[in-house]
């Protein structure tokens, strides 16, 4: 090709704002024949190509990431199943098969006898979650209270001595609580150990992650000759000059103590008494599945530190509102000032750490108890659940230790009864309603039923 005429082809200025080339069109069906008249197909008998592979790729990889997400979760769920869901032990399994074997033999040989004499019908009240309570059986005794009786007791009721009165608990995993406890306390000048009782102020249930998973059921105990003390305290906080409260009164504390504000004034207010006017008082703890003593001290551990770091940001603020309202600069000081900035604090936390150091684990169904005493000294209790061949029995008390500066206690208790979050806002609900009912009795008059 000679030169001028490539020259003629192919101008040498070319426009550079000419229009982009037409992308290429395929027709949907290519068997479709134009028909006559019709100069072009529709806009819709055509599909951009690349547009529609584009389409076409996303879909697929949208399909692929459902794909692998259900991959993943069906991957997840057996693990999480496996973590939360207590498998029975091989021991757990041999009883319940010599159990299940021995109901077989014995319906096999009473149901001749049966048939001759029938038994009586029962009118037991079929609430009874569980056939036993630390070795006894449960039943309904007159006027429709859940009692742990003796198995060889005929017609066992809740004043008899070896009955103990059951408060139910809302979970099948631990049905009942004992109304009343007996601990050990110290008494005279020379703090001779005795047994004290304990009665059941309010419970609740221990949850946590956004699935609610029960971790343990935790009551608040108060000792019974300090009911009144208690009692008194309560009172004083809304009327000082009354020995009962009226229904205006008992809505008017019932508010202040869920209150986070209010509810942290009128417990810290109790919990500083000493001397006779203190309350002796004791948490009972019961795992709703198997844990360690590791996983129960961690959340105690993160809960006071988060409760220390209120009351510093507090500290601070009011600080920096003295200064302002004196017209002072507030500089950082190198050393902390507050009630749990000393040493003795964090040596006193150590110590409540070491309690639970190398203890194991902690079956569902053993009992774990935290004791506060007159001088504010925290004290911890363990029974663990130990399986025999005849079933389930409580072992031995442990006595894991000790701490005694008051502020690792009060700070324990706070973590339930006031604050804006508490570890079970179930249990602080029922210890409120607990409160108000003792309030309702004169001063020195409180029964021995209170929830």
């Amino acid at each position: 090709m000679t030169p001028i005429r490539l020259a003629a082809r192919r101008p040498v200025l070319r426009c550079l704002n000419a229009p982009a080339p037409r992308p290429q069109f395929r027709a949907r069906n290519l068997n479709q024949q134009s028909k006559p008249g019709r100069a072009h197909l529709s806009d819709l008998d055509y599909v951009s190509v690349h547009r529609a592979e584009a389409m076409e790729r996303a879909r697929l990889i949208r399909r692929r990431n459902w794909l692998a997400l259900g991959a993943a979760l069906s991957m997840m769920a057996p693990i999480f199943l496996v973590r939360l869901w207590d498998l029975p032990s091989p021991d757990e399994q041999q009883q319940k098969e010599n159990q299940e074997n021995q109901e077989k033999q014995q319906k096999e040989r009473g149901g001749v006898i049966d048939l001759i004499t029938p038994k009586p019908t029962s009118c037991d009240s079929p609430r009874a979650a569980a056939d036993e309570f630390q070795g006894k059986k449960v039943v309904i005794a007159p006027g429709d209270k859940v009692i742990a009786a003796p198995v060889d007791a005929d017609h066992p009721v809740a004043s008899d001595a070896d009955s103990i009165e059951l408060v139910e608990t809302g979970t099948s995993y631990v049905p009942y609580f004992p109304k009343t406890i007996t601990l050990p306390v110290p008494t005279g000048p020379e703090a001779v150990e005795s047994q004290a009782e304990y009665q059941l102020l309010g419970l609740g249930i221990r949850k946590v992650s956004f699935l609610r998973v029960q971790v343990y059921v935790v009551g608040l105990y108060i000792r019974s000759s300090d009911l009144h003390t208690l009692q008194n305290h309560l009172i004083n906080t809304v009327n000082p000059s009354a020995s009962a409260l009226i229904p205006g009164e008992k809505e008017d504390l019932r508010k202040a103590l869920l209150d986070p504000e209010r509810s942290t004034q009128i417990w810290d207010s109790i919990l500083a008494r000493k001397g006779p006017e203190a309350v002796d008082m004791a948490f009972r703890v019961v795992p709703t599945r198997g844990t360690d003593f590791g996983h129960l001290r961690d959340g105690w551990m993160r809960g006071i530190a988060s409760r220390t770091d209120e009351v510093r940001k507090r500290q601070a603020d009011l600080l920096r509102q003295q200064a302002t309202e004196n017209k002072q600069i507030a500089l950082p000081k190198p050393v902390e000032e507050g009630e749990f900035g000393d040493e003795s604090f964090g040596l006193a936390m150590k110590e409540f750490k070491a309690l639970f150091q190398g203890r194991g684990k902690a079956p569902k169904g053993s009992v774990l108890v935290l004791t506060r005493g007159r001088d504010g000294e925290l004290g911890a209790l363990y029974q663990p659940l130990v399986n025999t061949n005849k079933g389930e029995k409580m072992g031995e008390t442990i006595k894991l230790g000790s701490v005694k500066d008051e502020r690792v206690s009060k700070l324990v208790w706070q973590l339930y009864l006031s604050g804006q979050n508490v570890s079970s806002e179930d249990a602080r609900k029922n210890i409120v309603n607990g409160c108000i009912e003792i309030t309702e009795r004169p001063v020195g008059t409180v029964e021995g039923r209170v929830l």
